[in-house]
């Protein structure tokens, strides 16, 4: 249960109570209406606007109409005290029995507590990564690996039918660079001394073991060839090697997609041609000139004519160019079949993530989704910000066999999988993230993965000790809910619970937002919550989870103990990380 939202439901059932006693007028709309809880702790559990944005419509004062709601929700038996704060605002404070009830409604759920049908099923497309095939992944490309595959995750607990996707753009120039780099390093594997890496080529060694099986299947073959003869072969076999290469850095991250889409094999079938006859169709395109950009003249600026898609006429700040000064379409012309293809797929919602260079190419692409769907497609794009790695506060860099960047594999080998990625979590998308290769291991609270962790771990060898203590004793989820769980009276004991019963809440706002690090966040303070009130009971022995002398209470707070490491468990698996059950 979203406990917040079962308050609105009250409230405005409240309302319509009254509209049909006569106390309020009829229709009034609850759309703007929300719960959720107080910025200050002290001030109840569950607070609502209800009063000031109906005050008007009503046809009365806000404070009036609180006090008309107040009496209402002071009758129902979860409330135990309602107060009327400021110009209007109504908070709650809810009975001990409603926090064990939620209590148990975890404990019963199990890991499908939090599961949400918000989404009911509708089809979302999540395409992230999309690296060009020119080399293995990256530390910036693992950010948005990361992010795009929890956001998938979060999405599925919240009840939408999710796709993984991976945009393959094997159709550029960037692939003609890289066929030319392996055929150099082929050369070099029939034994040539090729001498240092062209400008322009890439340098990195992983390209030498894709030449050198050139070289032991084909021999010299195309050592001598015409450029215009082993360009296609090579730019093949080039992009297969680096996309099985790619995959493995995923796989090593423990990021899966469904589904691969060539940007070649789309412009070989003709789909942005018609894409863009569609839009041609529609009057969306026009040849003319375009203006400078604004405040500068570039001194290789041409106002020459051009293809252009009217992007303004969606919400683009210019319109946009679909053909080079070649004739070739340009990439933009490519996405814009490729997000059609997508929605022709039956994806109306549709999230691409980014990397934060591609900033400027958000609006024109939300205005081409616009235009391609006639406004029934909705893309969302969401920017991950570089990633600084450091070691010991310090800058550093690590990569050996890429030449110029820190790879993925790197990263993960260093520190593993799991750290990765929760680490890559704990700030929102857009906010630049520094990570330490010390601070990220460190086994203090003020690293995060670490602090979770170890209230599973924690939680974990309590319900150990529970079972050497009591053999007999049934410590599964479903026998603790049926604990006396009212005999958990304790504030700690009954904030902690409180923070539990805020995981769905939790679950849907974070989807809703499409931001997973709001996840990350919550179990931090989810973990806080639970190592406090295990520190209290070091200091105060009748907190303590088990007392071999009070059956009845022991009982109760392994139910507590079981619902955090089921959440800290569920938020984990959102993450893809594997939780602990010891720390070592």
């Amino acid at each position: 249960m979203n406990l917040f939202k079962y308050f609105r439901d009250e409230i405005v059932a409240i309302v319509e109570r009254l509209a049909a006693a006569g106390t309020l007028p009829t229709g009034l709309d609850a759309a703007r209406v929300t719960t959720e809880p107080p910025r200050e702790a002290e001030h109840g559990d569950v607070a609502t606007n209800a009063a000031m944005v109906l005050a008007k419509p009503a046809g009365m004062k806000p404070r009036d109409l609180a006090a008309l709601l107040a009496a209402e929700l002071g009758a129902h038996p979860a409330v135990i005290a309602v107060d009327v704060a400021g110009p209007g605002f109504i908070n709650l404070r809810l009975a001990h029995g409603f926090w064990h009830d939620r209590l148990a409604d975890c404990l019963r759920e199990g890991s499908a507590y939090g599961d949400s049908a918000m989404g009911s099923g509708r089809r979302v497309n999540v395409e992230y990564v999309s690296a060009n095939p020119t080399g293995p992944m990256h530390i910036g490309h693992a950010r948005g690996a990361v992010f795009g595959d929890a956001l998938a995750s979060l999405l599925v607990k919240a009840g939408y039918d999710v796709a993984r996707e991976y945009y393959v753009n094997d159709a550029g120039g960037q692939v003609d660079v890289l066929a030319r780099s392996v055929h150099l390093r082929y050369r070099e594997a029939l034994g040539e001394d090729i001498g240092a890496i062209p400008e322009g080529l890439y340098p990195g060694d992983y390209l030498k073991p894709v030449a050198e099986a050139v070289a032991a299947g084909e021999g010299a073959k195309w050592k001598d060839a015409p450029e215009a003869d082993w360009l296609p072969a090579f730019r093949q076999q080039a992009v297969d090697a680096m996309l099985a290469l790619i995959k493995e850095d995923l796989d090593a991250l423990g990021v899966h997609h469904d589904v691969f889409v060539s940007e070649r094999l789309l412009v070989e079938a003709g789909k942005v041609d018609a894409a863009l006859a569609f839009l041609d169709g529609r009057g969306l395109i026009y040849d003319g000139v375009l203006e400078p950009p604004k405040g500068k003249l570039p001194d290789d600026w041409e106002p020459r004519p051009q293809t252009l898609f009217k992007a303004t006429g969606f919400g683009d700040d210019v319109d946009r160019p679909l053909k080079k000064s070649d004739g070739s379409w340009t990439y933009f012309a490519s996405d814009i079949a490729y997000h059609l293809d997508k929605y022709r797929r039956g994806f109306a919602t549709m999230i691409d993530v980014w990397g934060a260079d591609h900033g400027g190419y958000v609006k024109r692409m939300q205005a081409a989704v616009k235009a391609v769907t006639e406004g029934r497609g909705e893309l969302d794009v969401k920017l991950c910000q570089m990633v600084n790695l450091l070691k010991g506060g310090q800058p550093y860099r690590m990569s050996k066999r890429a030449g110029t960047f820190v790879t993925l594999r790197d990263l993960v080998e260093a520190v593993g999988k799991d750290v990765v990625r929760f680490i890559m979590l704990t700030r929102k998308n857009d906010a630049h993230l520094d990570f330490d290769l010390d601070k990220v291991l460190e086994q203090s609270r003020d690293n995060p993965v670490f602090y979770v962790q170890y209230a599973h771990a924690r939680a974990s060898s309590v319900l150990r000790h529970a079972v050497a203590m009591w053999p007999d004793v049934d410590i599964s989820g479903s026998a603790l809910a049926t604990a006396p769980l009212a005999r958990l009276t304790d504030p700690a004991e009954l904030a902690l619970i409180a923070l539990v019963a805020g995981w769905p809440r939790l679950v849907e706002s974070a989807a809703e937002a499409h931001e997973p690090h709001r996840v990350a966040f919550y179990l931090y303070d989810l973990a806080a919550s639970f190592h406090g009130l295990w520190n209290k009971g070091k200091d105060e022995a009748r907190l303590r989870f088990l007392l071999e002398d009070d059956a009845d209470v022991s009982l109760a707070r392994l139910g507590l103990v079981r619902a955090v490491a089921s959440v800290v468990a569920s938020g984990l698996k959102i993450f893809g990380v594997q939780p602990l059950e010891e720390m070592r």
